[in-house]
Parts: structure tokens; C-alpha cells; sequence
């Protein structure tokens, strides 16, 4: 307690700190590209009414109030607490102990990067609220190593000097994996195009320009086309249109996120850095490392890629936080880094290891829970026709081709379903549409939940969900036969399941 006092007392000493000066170039740049779409309506408002002040007005507020922010804004790193002061109308103070540091990120978007300025986030693996979380926007560049260093000391194995000073301990720096620019051609099999056009569309929508792109040349020129070359021929068309620029649009995105991504092996952490005009930098703590997860969407997997993330305790993948091991890449990549970060279970083949299948009433639900849908919408087709409603051949063959679907469906989600028990390790995939293969150590595991519905329980299944700290903060082992279920727990935590063992 005494030492904890000094701490405090030395603490409360050192001074606070400034964000760097060239931060006023940065903020009321920003905050003007936020507001850019009003500041374009009160340009034409003013035009109109002859009055242009109403835009400067606005600009001027806007850039006052940006570089206010830089006068009430300060941090200090002390040894038991790092603090964040800020607020023009309401002042805060954030003070995080920095026990309960669990990352600390790096981005530096163009501006930052021309200004030589750096952004510095700080993660406490909790979910952080508006104006919670402490960021330090537009730290000099050449400051951001030392103090990540500082901030991650008890991560990385850094051990104070004598003056105070952070020491890295003696790790070689070993790469592990770099990304490669023949990657780009998994971009396109992902939904990042298409939902990058769909908030470009709901973006002109929100500021009022809907109305002028439908009256515009571009969509009457798109009707006259469909009935020149009919409905059919130009929905097809259309999506092809559609496929083409979504890839494109995929493709920039990827490059722009991940390209001259490094994955560095540092000994007790791993630094992955990626961005070609936004970069950003992540450290991962191996005492942290609870796992990884390899994501295998249908069209990825058609492609032969798939993307690794890391499990981590304190980083949550639900909250979008810092796990990225690889974007989308080879599949053999995949595995391989795999097999690099989790070490002795990796060698032991958790990167590729066949998995156990759950049995005939698991299929039997992949094959209902596909088809049946499809059958009840051809059942009532059947029933509408015999009442003497017209039902075109062409709802017939769509039928057809979704049950097709739906069989290949279900077959798929069954050939991916299952599980397999290392020392020491749980492994558990299922998906076809978005199948993901989670490797989780069992030693991350804090409890166990056996479920069953009640279709489950007619079935004779059950899920096993493991709890964890880490990544999601839960992973299932789905459509497992009931009477292994305990059996399983058992093998991965012993004792756990041993009660209910003697129960069953």
C-alpha cells in the first residue's frame, strides 16, 4: 500500500501533456469534411437568398470550435494511471489504470501522415461508450514507439531502468507474414463492393439527391434500354454491371486496408501493420492469445482463400477491435501463419485436423432445416395452381433451382459441421454460407452451457457453448449427439463435465 501511495503521490506530480500543434491543422479539417454536405446546402441556400455569410458562419464555428479543442486537451502517463482531459463545453477526465491496458493501437490516416502525426487508441478489452474511449489524436510520430512501448511494458517484457526509463527486453523481430499484391484477387469474393455502392446510394438519399439521380438522364436512358432488350435480358445485365463495379470497389478497399500489411514475430508479442493510405498498427500479447478463428465465407472458399483472426483476451472481435492476423489470402497462407501463431498445437495439425462428425440426426437437421422452407413454398405454388390461380413455368424452375440450392446447402453446412479435441484445445467449426473454424485453448475456457431446444431434444442433440473472455466471448459446438456432450466437456476441462457424467 505504501509503494502503491508513493506511485499516486509521484503521480500526481508529473505534468499534462499537450497534443502536438500541427493537431489545428488536423481537427478543423476533419470536422469541416464531416459537415461538408451541410456546408454545400448553405452555400446553395445563401446563393439563393443572396446572402453567403451562412456558410462562412458555419465554416468559421466549425474551426473555432476544432481549435479550441487543442487548448483543452491534455494526457498524462503516469505509473499507476494514464489520463485523458478534454471537452470545450464539458470537461472529462478518463483515467484508466494501466493494469488494465489490453492493447494500444496506431493509425495515421493521409493528413496525419503528410503532418507526420499519429493517432494512439487504448484498449481495456471493455466496451467503451461516447467520449469513453482515450485517444490521442495527433501525437508527433516520432513519440508513438516509446510510449506504445511504455503503455505495453508488462505486455512486452519491457523492464523499467533505473531512470525510469522502458528497456525492450531482447527479442529478435521475426516476420512471419507479409502480404503479397496477387491477394487482391480474393477481394471481389467478399460483400464489401456491394455494401460500399449501398451506402454510396443511401448516402445521396440522406442529403436529398435521390430524387435527382431518378430524374436524371442516366435512369431514363436505363428504362428505354429494359424495354428495348426486355426485363429479363437487362436484369441480367444489370448484374453484371453490378458484379463488375462491386469487384472493383472491392478491390480498392482491400488495397486500401491492407496493402504492406507485416505480421512481426516479437517473442512475447506480435505487431501487425497494414494501410496504404490509412496505416494502421495493433500489437498482440501471445499471454493473451487464447486461439484464432479461420473465416471461410462460401465464395472465399470457392476461391481457395480465407482470413485468420486472433482470439484474443480483452480484444473483442463482436466490437470490431484489433484481431487481424491476415485479411483474405491463400488458404495455404492461412494455415500456414495458423500453424506459426499457435505454436505446439499447430504442429500437432489443429490447422487442418480432420473433424469428428455429429452423427445422422446432425445431417437430418442440416437437410430439414434447407428443404423445408423450399418444399412449403412449392406446396403452396401446388395448392394456388389447383384453385386455378396462373402460375408462370418460370416460378416452377425457380422453385427447382432453390431446392437444388438448398440441397447443396444443407450437404455443405454438414461436411463442414464438426469438432476435434486436442491436449489442450478445443476445435469447433460449422457454416457454409460463412463457415468459421475457431482453434480455442482450453486453458481461456471459464465455463461450459449445454443447450437444447425443443427440436434439439427430439433430435437427441444438444450445443455446447464454451465461455470465454476472449474473442466473441462464447464459441459452440453445434448439433453434438446428447450423450457425448458431457463427455466432451470432460475431455477438454477435466472435472468439468465429470458430475453430470455420472448423472447420465
Amino acid at each position: 500500500m505504501t509503494d502503491q501511495a508513493e506511485l499516486l503521490a509521484v503521480e500526481e506530480d508529473q505534468p499534462w501533456l499537450r497534443l502536438h500543434k500541427r493537431m489545428l491543422l488536423v481537427h478543423p479539417v476533419n470536422e469541416g469534411i464531416k459537415i461538408l454536405p451541410v456546408l454545400l446546402i448553405s452555400f446553395f441556400v445563401g446563393s439563393q437568398s443572396g446572402n453567403h455569410f451562412w456558410s462562412l458562419g458555419l465554416l468559421a464555428v466549425v474551426v473555432v470550435f476544432a481549435i479550441l479543442r487543442w487548448f483543452t486537451t491534455s494526457y498524462r502517463i503516469g505509473p499507476v494511471h494514464v489520463q485523458l482531459r478534454s471537452g470545450v463545453l464539458q470537461k472529462k477526465v478518463l483515467s484508466i489504470p494501466r493494469n488494465r491496458i489490453r492493447s494500444v493501437d496506431v493509425e495515421a490516416n493521409v493528413l496525419h501522415r503528410v503532418l507526420g502525426l499519429s493517432i494512439l487508441r487504448i484498449g481495456t478489452g471493455q466496451q467503451a461508450g461516447k467520449g469513453e474511449a482515450f485517444e490521442l489524436n495527433a501525437l508527433d510520430t516520432s513519440l508513438v514507439p516509446a510510449l506504445r512501448g511504455d503503455l505495453l511494458q508488462r505486455v512486452s517484457g519491457q523492464i523499467p531502468a533505473t531512470d525510469g526509463t522502458p528497456t525492450a527486453a531482447a527479442d529478435p523481430d521475426v516476420e512471419i507474414a507479409h502480404w503479397q499484391l496477387s491477394w487482391v484477387r480474393f477481394a471481389p469474393f467478399s460483400i464489401t463492393g456491394i455494401v460500399t455502392i449501398a451506402a454510396a446510394v443511401g448516402v445521396l438519399f440522406q442529403y436529398g439527391l435521390g430524387q435527382t439521380l431518378a430524374e436524371s438522364s442516366v435512369v431514363s436512358n436505363s428504362i428505354d434500354s429494359a424495354e428495348r432488350l426486355g426485363i429479363a435480358v437487362f436484369v441480367v445485365v444489370a448484374l453484371m454491371a453490378l458484379l463488375v463495379v462491386s469487384s472493383i470497389f472491392a478491390c480498392v478497399r482491400y488495397l486500401l486496408a491492407y496493402a504492406n500489411l507485416t505480421v512481426t514475430d516479437q517473442g512475447r508479442t506480435m505487431h501487425v501493420s497494414h494501410g496504404l493510405l490509412r496505416t494502421r498498427q495493433s500489437t498482440l500479447d501471445r499471454k493473451r492469445l487464447r486461439g484464432t478463428s479461420l473465416s471461410e465465407p462460401l465464395l472465399l472458399r470457392a476461391a481457395g482463400g480465407a482470413r485468420l483472426d486472433a482470439i484474443m483476451t480483452g480484444v473483442s472481435a463482436e466490437k470490431k477491435e484489433s484481431s487481424l492476423l491476415l485479411p483474405q489470402a491463400p488458404r495455404a497462407e492461412a494455415l500456414r501463419m495458423m500453424t506459426t501463431v499457435l505454436g505446439e498445437a499447430g504442429l500437432h495439425g489443429s490447422s487442418d485436423r480432420p473433424l469428428l462428425q455429429h452423427g445422422p440426426a446432425a445431417r437430418r437437421r442440416r437437410y430439414t432445416r434447407a428443404v423445408l422452407p423450399v418444399a412449403v413454398l412449392g406446396a403452396a405454388l401446388g395448392i394456388a395452381q389447383y384453385v386455378g390461380a396462373p402460375i408462370p413455368i418460370l416460378a416452377w424452375i425457380a422453385v427447382g433451382v432453390l431446392f437444388v440450392a438448398a440441397f447443396g446447402l444443407a450437404h455443405d453446412r454438414f461436411r463442414g459441421l464438426g469438432h476435434a479435441v486436442l491436449p489442450g484445445w478445443l476445435i469447433t467449426q460449422h457454416g457454409s454460407l460463412d463457415r468459421t473454424r475457431h482453434s480455442l485453448e482450453a486453458a481461456g475456457i471459464i465455463g461450459w452451457t449445454v443447450r437444447q431446444t425443443f427440436f434439439q431434444r427430439r433430435a437427441g442433440v444438444a450445443t455446447i457453448v464454451a465461455a470465454t473472455p476472449a474473442g466473441v466471448g462464447h464459441y459452440e459446438v453445434i448439433d453434438i449427439p446428447i450423450e457425448n456432450a458431457w463427455a466432451m466437456i470432460d475431455a477438454v476441462t477435466p472435472g468439468a463435465g465429470d458430475v453430470w457424467l455420472h448423472r447420465t
